[in-house]
């Protein structure tokens, strides 16, 4: 018999994860939450946890960084407290669950293309049928015509583009597919909105920090990213994308929060709503939710009380830190509609 891939040996890697870390639990009388899903938002989930754990030694959180299509998987099957994700699940998802499943916001990502691209100055512009050609290796050097057009006074070397993109089952990959899906029909037609995209060139990175430290790694890299990654690490250039209005905007704190206002009346009560490529002239356009798919019901109410707290606690007092990790926090107007569905948890 052939050993078994990386990906089959996870699913039982989860489950003796769940068994030992909730038997270590039982034997001192504390709860033992576990949640898997999406690597995107791991640094500031690993710091609400940590904190909250201070707070209350009686419930104990565990987060493990599995990817969205994953946690998705796990919690679907009933496999742990919680999962983590950029994918809003389908209705046909949500009615095969044996519970129904929330979709809880926990803050605003922001996907920004990363290059490493020598003697460039300044922040390089792309728009999303050029990163689509890039990303479909039709565009194949930095100083292509089209990349020139968008950068008038930049001096592009003759350098060829090495693609670095995620591996399947990645949140990034979805709100990035869901962005050029939106803006170039080439890729609308051939590789479409999808966590996991048939990637027709490039070498693939598991995770955030392995995107980074590729691109970084390779002259004339270029990958994708959440922004709070690059926070602190300026050796990789951070474009500037095109939105709907033609301007070519920086992820900021602001302009983040400039998609989810001109898209806010249009969100619905569950709040499985698409950011990308939303009007106004101040908007990033690569924009997400980052959820938290939570089971409504469940048949310990304990735990399900103790998750509940949990989500409170992040959701009022965790978002005060969202900033300095590199998201944006969830906006004034929208906090009191996410804790009310908290509140429905049982």
């Amino acid at each position: 018999m052939a050993p078994s891939s990386p990906k089959m040996a996870v699913w039982p890697a989860i489950i003796l994860y769940l068994m030992c870390f909730t038997v270590a639990a039982y034997s001192q009388n504390i709860i033992a939450l576990v949640g898997s899903g999406s690597n995107l938002p791991t640094p500031l989930y690993s710091h609400w946890v940590e904190e909250y754990n201070k707070l209350s030694p009686g419930v104990q959180i565990r987060y493990l960084s599995t990817g969205t299509v994953k946690g998705i998987e796990d919690i679907s099957r009933g496999v742990g407290d919680f999962a983590a994700g950029e994918v809003p699940m389908s209705d046909e998802q949500l009615k095969s669950t044996k519970n129904p499943i929330l979709h809880i916001p926990t803050v605003l990502v922001a996907i920004v293309p990363i290059y490493h691209v020598p003697g460039v100055r300044g922040n390089l512009r792309f728009s999303g049928p050029v990163l689509s050609e890039i990303f479909l290796g039709t565009i194949k050097n930095w100083d292509d015509p089209q990349l020139k057009e968008l950068n008038l006074g930049q001096v592009l070397p003759h350098l060829e583009i090495a693609v670095v993109h995620r591996t399947d089952g990645k949140g990034s990959n979805y709100i990035f597919s869901d962005y050029l899906s939106k803006t170039s029909a080439k890729w609308h037609s051939q590789i479409g909105k999808t966590p996991s995209p048939a990637w027709p060139v490039g070498v693939s990175a598991n995770r955030g920090e392995d995107m980074l430290e590729k691109v970084k790694a390779a002259s004339g890299a270029i990958g994708y990213i959440e922004m709070g990654f690059t926070i602190n690490d300026s050796s990789v250039g951070v474009g500037h994308v095109q939105n709907s209005s033609g301007k070519f905007i920086g992820a900021t704190q602001a302009s983040i929060a400039a998609a989810y206002h001109s898209a806010e009346k249009s969100i619905p009560a569950d709040f499985r709503a698409s950011l990308t490529n939303i009007s106004g002239n101040d908007t990033y356009p690569i924009v997400s939710f980052t959820w938290l798919y939570v089971p409504e019901k469940s048949a310990d109410p304990e735990r399900s009380r103790a998750l509940a707290n949990f989500l409170e606690w992040a959701l009022s007092m965790g978002e005060q830190s969202a900033e300095q990790h590199g998201y944006t926090p969830l906006p004034a107007s929208l906090a009191p509609k996410v804790l009310a569905k908290i509140h429905s948890i049982r």
